[in-house]
């Protein structure tokens, strides 16, 4: 037997056929639905919205000590509000969750309030032109709700969470920048410290070697040139003075010590001259007169010389007083030079050693030199890191002042939360729409399986297809008034039932519409 094919009509006679089949289990699954919505508690919502206003004064003047993205940052302070502490501080002081409270523990209730809390960031596309003027997201705002059944503590635990939110961020900045600026000083007075003790031993270091410093080095080979040639000056005048010494040496080696022995060798002189001139002349010459009178003259003089004159052939000794004035001067003169060259030698002898202490100078010059590079060096890393941390020390201290001041990056409740006038759970318009679409799919179903359940003969043809036999005579229907009564009131069932249906649509409409304006209204303000 081929397929019967059905048409529209074929349809619309099932559905008029199955019309109870449909609406029974639609009505019920859809009024099981109301019932559900009726029966479930309703859970209201209380939203705050904080914005994250930047620092007052522009980072340029002054740099925060609190780093991090705002995200990161958030979620910290989620962290702390959402501890168990503080929750439970909630929990006690607004008498949330008693039933909960009887039947578990207080770890198992606080991670219940954790899921009634709802954080959201919002966030935009900020250019910024430092990295290429590319977009990048940025977030400025949260909102921070909390569910419940009671409206009124709903909207008084949305404000102590905003307020928790508030007072912890200003808290955690305030102790960020403590613990920055205390640890910067303290690095500070280690430094201070170093510092100290480098000077020390750069102090130690320079009274050892103070005349084999670096700095002194041009000045040392200056003086050692001055000194040599001091040195060659002196010298020469030791040249001068010994010779003038063996001078004097010599001309007082010719020169008698006394006087009348200096007579006694020109009385002999003279004598001689005497005889020479009588082989010539007679006595009466006159050369011969002035002899014999200057040899008389000189003969008394000598006679009448003292008696510690030294005798022909006697040595002078040195307690002697020479009384020779041509062997006096030639002494002195030569005593003089003496203690001149004496002078000139000491003279000498400390310029030698000057130099030579110059030349130790000189060579131990770079080894100091090297040791004081490696001194200074240290002390000069030590006092740049002590230049940039007292630097950065100072934008500490302003920093905390900053924050002190709440003058930093801080929170601010730009909507509160607010008393809500609406549940946001249950979700009545979905839940009815639910209903009302498995109520019709289950209709749809339990007819369609009564249908092919079914295996009566609706009309001629379908009883001449099974028969393979023409059919004679068909007897139509027959309209009693008990039908067309029943009719009448089947009529009134279904307009009521249709009016009904309109009204909940209508109600259904309502409440979806609603929500789609709240929403609007939600997205409006936050952008």
């Amino acid at each position: 037997m081929e397929e019967e094919v059905k048409t529209i009509h074929d349809y619309l006679d099932i559905v008029k056929r199955r019309r109870w089949a449909i609406i029974v289990p639609a009505c019920a699954i859809f009024f099981l639905a109301f019932v559900v919505t009726l029966v479930l508690p309703r859970i209201y919502q209380s939203t705050s919205t904080i914005l994250i206003e930047e620092q007052d004064i522009p980072p340029e003047y002054v740099r925060t000590t609190v780093t991090g993205y705002a995200e990161q940052r958030l979620q910290s302070i989620s962290q702390r509000v959402m501890s168990s502490q503080n929750l439970n501080r909630v929990i006690d002081r607004f008498h949330l969750y008693p039933e909960l409270k009887k039947k578990l523990t207080g770890d198992e209730v606080i991670d219940i309030m954790r899921k009634d809390i709802r954080f959201a960031a919002i966030s935009v596309d900020v250019v910024d032109r430092s990295r290429g003027g590319s977009p990048t997201p940025m977030t400025i705002a949260f909102t921070l709700s909390y569910e419940g059944r009671n409206p009124q503590t709903v909207q008084q635990v949305a404000n102590i969470l905003a307020s928790l939110y508030l007072e912890e961020n200003l808290k955690v900045r305030k102790e960020r920048a403590t613990e920055a600026s205390k640890f910067l000083n303290d690095e500070t007075v280690t430094l201070q410290e170093q510092l100290a003790q480098v000077d020390a031993k750069i102090a130690r270091f320079k009274e050892k070697h103070v005349d084999e410093l670096p700095e002194l080095m041009n000045i040392n080979i200056q003086t050692l040139d001055r000194v040599e040639r001091d040195a060659d000056m002196l010298k020469q005048q030791l040249r001068t003075a010994k010779e003038r010494q063996g001078y004097l040496q010599s001309q007082l080696a010719g020169i008698p010590v006394d006087a009348s022995s200096q007579d006694r060798i020109l009385l002999k002189e003279l004598k001689a001259k005497l005889v020479q001139l009588k082989s010539t002349y007679s006595d009466k010459h006159p050369d011969v007169k002035k002899m014999k009178t200057e040899i008389a003259e000189l003969d008394r003089k000598v006679k009448a010389a003292p008696p510690n004159t030294l005798k022909e052939g006697q040595r002078f000794q040195p307690d002697d007083q020479p009384d020779n004035p041509a062997y006096v001067a030639y002494s002195a003169q030569l005593s003089s030079v003496q203690a001149e060259i004496a002078t000139l030698q000491r003279q000498i002898a400390d310029l030698e050693r000057k130099r030579n202490d110059y030349y130790k100078r000189i060579e131990a010059s770079p080894k100091v030199e090297e040791e004081y590079k490696l001194l200074m060096a240290e002390r000069n890393n030590i006092q740049a890191k002590f230049d940039e941390l007292m630097k950065k020390t100072m934008e500490a201290r302003v920093a905390q002042g900053l924050e002190k001041e709440q003058m930093g990056e801080r929170f601010t409740i730009i909507d509160p939360a607010r008393l809500p006038e609406k549940p946001v759970k249950p979700n009545v318009p979905a839940i009815l729409l639910i209903g009302l679409f498995l109520g019709a799919g289950a209709g749809v179903g339990t007819a369609a399986l009564k249908e092919y359940n079914d295996r009566s003969v609706r009309d001629p043809k379908a009883l001449t297809d099974l028969m393979r036999l023409p059919v004679l005579v068909t007897v139509p229907v027959i309209v009693t008034a008990r039908d067309v009564l029943r009719q009448r009131i089947l009529r009134k069932r279904v307009v009521t039932i249709a009016i009904a249906a309109c009204v909940i649509f209508l109600i259904l409409f309502h409440f979806f519409v609603m929500d789609l304006v709240i929403l609007w209204a939600r997205l409006t303000r936050r952008l």
